[in-house]
């Protein structure tokens, strides 16, 4: 059931089992498990159906760290969260991502890959992948192509790395009629966390203050809260929960907000294939992504280089990925730009601002550059390339000063602004460095190509063309210690009882794959957690129907797909609240 925040009244108190803000990946997914558990819940949700300028603008705040955007385009703040701008790569870590490594100061995760193989594996059927399956063989065999054959490396210090693609499941879309439909969960939409309120210890949380930007106020009590409103703005809200605790909940070790990571990627040297590789499509990003050429069992998948372990703990590395990427004739140009912005938009990807026919006019504009890229994106002709580079994404490294702060601005519901100060260390530089290095050389031993490499990195300032790649992590971290993590194990707050964090603001170390995979796998491994912990607490009902204290109106209908009839309800059964939402 959906319910317009805006509609309800003032001073409103809303009653539940479990409370979720956030209605993007972790947010949905929890609410759906506890649906299908039967357990009560509210998922608080910023925006509404789509995105508008007023909601966005929240996101904004200051950047004092690397050059680095963080706001517009980079997370979506409406149902659905960054699913809505998300690209569907998908691999989970590698087991030594969960290891503690000597050369990487505050690494590892309290416990291994082998405790979230479960919920890998249940994610396939929630990110609509294929079988679960990363062996490159499995999949390379599949395709049966000459141009899709596996690159030789013969000193064994490279290997060869499958992702498959979600669709991408845009989450508020593919899940919306379940929820519409779902008899435990309500979804408020438009309702902004203005506040975790706790009593006085900060020892359990109590109530959760929402606002909207119509001036509406209510609350929301219940028995468990959970926090899953990004890397950015779970630190964000924890800083400016501080009634109680001066410093923010949870940050009694001033902790809450620091280790903010992001994969940092790069393109680097020159390309010159061999003749008999120049037209092998599995490792260049522009012929793997989501082509059908690459397709196997029915599932669009691409491939990546990485060093071995071997070689990641011989050089003391961090984990990385890279992959080729041609440029075509025409590429970087007004009339490309325009193109690429019209596809991702087919795509229903957020971006802020988009207007087509203001990009028609600009490809109109720029005919040559806008068909040359559009043939060449379309038809995939090599005389069309005009060159191959190397691009990189590597691990961050885990760094104290690399942090999310507030900021003395003021958004319009009166929260402090952030201030992102992302640090991206000298270790990282050096991964870059040896990773395209000894790919190079394994290229050239294998007679697959002469690579041309740039200058290196380490020591010197980073180059303009470094960037991230708007993956949030790290800011609430996980350790079994409260002097080294926000949460434990459990993704509960160290210190409180009801209180936990979902997403990837608990990461502890981040690997080199895209991490919307892995925070699926630790909701649902979280999921379970709650739903024990409600049934086996004493006196405790898992499942409680959502208590609204004053009226509030239904929300406008709109063109997009209607919404219920919100119905106010006061101890009123969850299938009768259901069945009048309906009419």
């Amino acid at each position: 059931m959906f319910i317009d925040s805006r509609s309800v009244e003032d001073g409103a108190v809303i009653e539940t089992t479990v409370c979720i803000i956030g209605a993007g990946v972790a947010g949905i997914t929890l609410a759906r498990e506890l649906e299908k558990q039967g357990i009560g819940a509210c998922l608080l949700e910023s925006g509404g159906y789509k995105a508008d300028s007023d909601t966005r603008d929240l996101y904004r705040g200051e950047n004092v760290g690397v050059p680095y955007e963080f706001a517009d385009g980079c997370r979506s703040r409406f149902l659905g969260g960054s699913s809505n701008c998300w690209g569907g790569w998908c691999r989970p870590l590698d087991p030594w991502d969960f290891e503690k490594r000597d050369w990487v100061k505050d690494s590892g995760w309290p416990f291994s890959l082998d405790e979230l193989r479960p919920y890998y594996a249940r994610t396939h059927a929630l990110l609509k992948l294929g079988e679960n399956n990363f062996e490159p063989a499995y999949w390379e065999a599949a395709i049966h192509r000459n141009d899709v054959r596996r690159h030789p490396f013969p000193s064994g210090r490279v290997r060869d790395t499958i992702s498959q693609f979600s669709p991408p499941v845009r989450f508020g879309k593919v899940y919306r009629e379940e929820l519409l439909n779902a008899r435990h969960v309500r979804v408020f939409l438009y309702a902004n966390a203005l506040n975790i309120d706790t009593d006085r210890d900060a020892k359990s949380v109590t109530k959760i203050d929402v606002g909207t930007l119509s001036g509406r106020r209510f609350a929301v009590k219940a028995k468990v809260f959970v926090l899953a409103t990004g890397g950015i703005e779970n630190a964000r809200l924890l800083l400016s929960s501080n009634k109680v605790q001066r410093a923010g909940l949870g940050n009694g070790h001033d902790l809450v907000g620091r280790y903010f990571m992001d994969h940092p990627r790069i393109m680097s040297a020159k390309v010159n294939f061999k003749k008999a590789w120049a037209r092998n499509k599995l490792y260049d990003i522009k012929y793997h992504y989501q082509n059908t050429a690459v397709a196997a069992h029915g599932t669009f998948i691409s491939s990546q280089f990485a060093l071995t372990k071997d070689v990641l703990e011989k050089e003391k590395l961090l984990n990385a990925r890279s992959w080729f990427y041609s440029v075509f004739k025409g590429e970087n140009t007004e009339g490309s730009e325009a193109l690429i912005r019209c596809k991702q938009a087919l795509l229903k990807k957020d971006q802020p601002g988009w207007n087509f026919t203001r990009d028609l006019l600009t490809m109109m504009s720029h005919p040559v550059d806008t068909a040359c890229f559009g043939l060449a994106r379309l038809l995939q002709p090599r005389p069309l390339i005009t060159e191959v580079k190397i691009q990189t994404i590597v691990e961050a490294e885990p760094n104290r000063d690399s942090r999310v702060t507030l900021s003395d601005k003021k958004d319009s519901l009166g929260l402090n602004r952030v201030k992102v100060d992302w640090q991206v260390t000298e270790l990282v530089k050096r991964t870059f460095d040896r990773t395209v290095a000894l790919l190079a050389d394994e290229l050239q031993r294998g007679g697959v190509a002469d690579v041309e490499l740039d200058e290196t990195l380490e020591g010197k300032p980073w180059p303009a063309q470094l960037e991230g790649t708007w993956h949030h992590m790290g800011t609430t971290r996980m350790h079994d210690s409260p002097k080294e993590g926000v949460v434990d194990r459990n993704c509960k707050v160290h210190g409180m009882s009801n209180f936990y964090v979902a997403g990837s603001s608990v990461f502890p170390t981040v690997g080199a794959n895209f991490p919307t995979i892995t925070i699926a796998a630790m909701t649902l491994r979280l999921s379970e957690h709650i739903a024990h912990a409600l049934k086996t607490s004493e006196g405790t009902s898992a499942t409680v129907t959502p208590l609204i204290v004053g009226e509030h109106q239904p929300m406008e209908r709109p063109e997009e797909e209607p919404l219920p009839f919100a119905a106010s309800t006061l101890h009123m059964p969850s299938d009768l609240a259901f069945q009048m939402g309906k009419k």
